[in-house]
């Protein structure tokens, strides 16, 4: 632990004299003890004050460590706290039934004090090691972000001096035959055109900017899925078939900006639209939208995965994919919309990857924070 406090550790067991043991030994290494005497007394305790780590006896009357664990670890604001069994079972089931429970270590009893220090201590350093892995994060992203913005900002000053030289090539046009009606009458829409490109990047950069200070509130996972394929389908006019296959309760909830998610989800809806040639039937254009929650690496994580059989991504695009005004597409003016969305989802801590698929098409895979 770092030096400037004392880790906190939360004892939990039925039996007084047990945590008047723990609680001694521990206090004499200059750490700070909670008690509690049942599961539920527990779970009141960590939500008024979060542990460092919380060793946890497995026998306990009315609701039992195992059951208090899995409280604790479906609880995205408790899940990450590491919980050590004090248990009586020696059995090699015993252990495992705690480990599979969420724990990551065990005690047996009758308690060895000096053995109990020396696991407490090995935990507290992986959660020190943890912190510092978070905060090495932090400050690679604030990095990342400022090589982002000067990539956007090089993109736009390329795009906006292109989208100008359109605007005084027409302009110029309509001197010299300002006497041909209908070549006035082209150069000003083909104008019109280019102006509200430049209107369309503006407002984007807005997007960034408020992206900068989001406000997150709890939403329903599966609300937002399925208002995003409205969006997809109504406002984009999109009729695309997609094929929900939510591993999620109905009931599963996450801290998240509506607004901003279902934005970021749309456009990877649009691009695996998009993905499918010109010509394929709408019926044809299936796109598989799937959401779990990933364990995988460090915290638990919503993971959503939109899947396409189209055309794959271009190899000349396939390295710089999420920089700015990288498209495969010809027009000038477009090529943002990954790139804000990245950008987006990993201010909240997030990320957006493109993977090809093993047959044909685009795995795109967004995580967010629960």
């Amino acid at each position: 632990m770092s030096t400037n406090r004392k880790p906190k550790i939360l004892v939990v067991d039925d039996q007084p004299i047990n945590i008047k043991l723990l609680q001694r030994k521990l206090e004499r290494q200059n750490m700070d003890i909670l008690v509690a005497y049942n599961g539920r007394e527990c779970l009141k305790i960590v939500e008024k004050e979060l542990p460092d780590l919380i060793l946890l006896d497995i026998m306990m009357p009315e609701m039992d460590g195992i059951e208090t664990c899995q409280h604790l670890k479906a609880n995205p604001a408790t899940e990450a706290i590491p919980i050590i069994f004090i248990t009586a079972k020696a059995s090699k089931e015993g252990k495992l039934e705690g480990l599979d429970a969420g724990a990551v270590d065990y005690i047996t009893k009758p308690i060895d004090l000096d053995e109990t220090l020396a696991r407490v201590r090995t935990q507290l350093r992986l959660q020190e090691m943890f912190r510092e892995n978070i905060e090495l994060q932090k400050r690679l992203g604030d990095v990342r972000k400022s090589a982002a913005v000067g990539a956007i900002t090089q993109g736009i000053a390329h795009n906006l001096n292109n989208l100008l030289g359109v605007v005084v090539g027409y302009l110029d046009l309509i001197k010299n035959g300002y006497d041909s009606p209908d070549m006035v009458k082209r150069s000003v829409m083909l104008m019109d055109h280019a102006i509200n490109r430049m209107v369309g990047i503006i407002r984007q950069l807005g997007t960034i900017a408020n992206n900068e200070r989001i406000e997150l509130s709890t939403h329903s996972i599966d609300v937002l899925l399925n208002n995003s394929i409205d969006r997809l389908k109504n406002e984009h006019e999109i009729p695309a078939r997609v094929l929900l296959d939510s591993q999620l309760d109905e009931s599963a909830t996450i801290s998240a900006n509506a607004e901003t998610f279902e934005i970021i989800l749309v456009k990877l809806l649009i691009n695996a639209w998009e993905s499918y040639a010109k010509g394929t039937a709408d019926a044809d254009r299936t796109i598989n939208l799937t959401a779990r929650i990933s364990r995988d690496k460090g915290p638990a994580m919503l993971e959503i995965k939109v899947i396409d059989h189209g055309a794959g991504i271009d190899p000349e695009v396939a390295d710089t994919l999420f920089e700015p005004f990288i498209t495969t597409k010809t027009s000038v003016g477009r090529g943002m919309g990954l790139t804000i969305s990245r950008h987006t989802i990993r201010n909240l801590e997030g990320e957006i990857t493109l993977k090809p698929n093993a047959d044909s098409g685009i795995t795109a895979t967004m995580t967010h924070p629960l």
